[in-house]
Formats: C-alpha cells, structure tokens, sequence
C-alpha cells in the first residue's frame, strides 16, 4: 500500500514552507508522523510530491530512518510536466494543483494508494482506517474519503478552505468547496458565501484513497484545461472536481471513512505553537518515540 504526500505547497499564509517546518520534539517534520503511522498500518510505499529544489532536502531527511523494506519516491511536481503531445508557452506563477500534484507518481503508483497534505496532521487512526479500506476493496474500484468534523477543522487565527461533503449512508455525494469558514458562535459561516453550517458536517481535508484509474481521469481532464487559455493562467485541477466527476459519470463508488481521530494543521504561523505541543504531548505519553524513527 502506498502513501503518497502532497509537500509542493509555498506556505503563503504560515510565512515559509510549513511542510518542512521542524515540528517535532526531535526537529522532525509533520508529514514524518504522517510515514509513521502508516507504516505502523501496513503501508511500505512511500511517495512524496514536492518541488524540485527541494528533492533533496527531503531525501536527506528521511535517509535512514525508514526501516528497511520501505521504498521512497521523491518526486517534483514541475510546470513542464505535460500530456505527451501538449505544449503550454502561457506564463504560469504556481503548480497546476492538487490532482496535478497526484499525477506526478503515475509511473511509480499501480495499486490503491492514499493520498495526504504533508502539511496537516491526520492522527494514527485514520491510518489504519484507510489501510482497513484499502484491503478490503483491493480488487474494486471503489475510492474513499476520509471524513473530519467541520467543527474539528477549524483554526483560531482566521478563514479556512474546506470541501463540505453531503453524505448519503456511508457513500460520498459531493464536495462543495468552501473558502472561507471560521467559528460564528454556535455555528459555522462561510465568508465567501454566507452559507452557515452546524459545524456537524463532515469535510473533505484531502485524505483519500484511490486507485490508478484516476491517472487516466486527470490526464484527459488536464487536457481540457490546458486548452482553455483563461484556466491555464491562474487556475488550479483539485482532487474533489476529479473525484467527483468520476462518481458522477458512474465511474467509481465513494465511500466516507470516518477518521476516527484527531486532525490540526498548520494554516498560519500562529497555529505552530499548538502543533508543536501537541506533538510533544504525544511523544510524552508514549505514542510516539523521540527521535521518532529510533
């Protein structure tokens, strides 16, 4: 099983690049507790997506702390990365989004795989949940998302972006992106829409599983795109659109599997302190080691 994690993000609100911030007790980064606790749950395929001038920097943090059997793939996730056949000369100022970032490993992925920020913390239990997933829809086609609560997710210190789920039983509806939600007294309101929420919602944190099908979905869906000189310039492919145009065209089944733990991420500067705590507590009370991979 394969883990791959999303660290091409340019920190814009947390004021550097967060992914590689020293978060834990012994200066490790937060997506190192992402690999832990899925290793722990079976997974031995690693997959970081990041920028090529920081391959290195994240192959010279991990060297030797995997135990062995663990395969890593460090890759970049670059602006010239195009379907055969494609040409772009438009300017470009950032990546070309999430689904874009998740396209990058289609030569190294080919069975399930889970996909996370590198940024956020999803805690242990939402590791074996997915892996529990993964093993139990190995030979179908059936993705999943795994769920937090709304009122989980948010941050003290300003808006957040969060793709609210509607929810059928245990099957995935849709997602609807919401770009600015923060805590209105007893409820939840979107800035950007006004939309209001009890905060019981489940939401989308960009933990899902998948499989390999979904290279082909983003490859002809980037195609489109790149033919579209407005989109092209500024716009973004997101995992949610794909995974939801896949549903909706019958393609795939979606189920929500519930986290079953604790999530924080690191949105602003301001949210560092709380991280960092958090993981010290953690490593205190024993669920994690310090260093982690002794």
């Amino acid at each position: 099983m394969t883990l791959l994690l999303m660290a091409a993000g340019s920190g814009s609100r947390y004021g550097k690049l967060k992914q590689f911030d020293d978060l834990g007790p012994s200066g490790e980064f937060l997506m190192e507790f992402a690999m832990y606790d899925a290793l722990k749950n079976g997974f031995d395929h690693i997959v970081v997506i990041t920028k090529k001038e920081y391959i290195h920097h994240v192959t010279e943090q991990m060297e030797g702390k995997l135990p062995a059997g663990i395969k890593l793939d460090v890759l970049a996730q670059e602006i010239t990365d195009l379907p055969d056949g494609v040409v772009y000369t438009g300017e470009r100022p950032k990546p070309w989004g999430t689904a874009h970032a998740v396209w990058t490993a289609r030569d190294v992925i080919d069975g399930p795989f889970a996909v996370i920020n590198a940024d956020d913390f999803y805690g242990a239990a939402a590791y074996r949940n997915a892996a529990d997933f993964m093993r139990a829809h190995k030979n179908d086609n059936t993705f999943a998302l795994v769920g937090y609560t709304l009122k989980d997710t948010l941050s003290e210190h300003g808006t957040v972006s969060r793709g609210v789920c509607q929810v059928d039983g245990e099957n995935l509806v849709s997602v609807n992106e919401r770009l600015k939600l923060e805590q209105d007294g007893d409820i939840v309101i979107d800035r950007d829409s006004q939309n209001r929420y009890t905060g019981e919602e489940q939401v989308s944190m960009n933990f899902w599983v998948c499989k390999p099908s979904i290279f082909e979905k983003i490859e002809n869906d980037f195609r489109t795109f790149l033919a579209d000189e407005e989109l092209a310039k500024t716009s973004e492919l997101y995992i949610p659109k794909i995974v939801q145009d896949m549903l909706q065209a019958g393609d795939i089944s979606v189920k929500v599997v519930p986290s079953d733990g604790e999530w924080f991420g690191v949105t602003y500067a301001s949210d560092r302190e709380k991280a960092v705590e958090y993981l010290r507590q953690k490593t205190t009370e024993g669920d994690y080691a310090s260093p982690l991979w002794n």
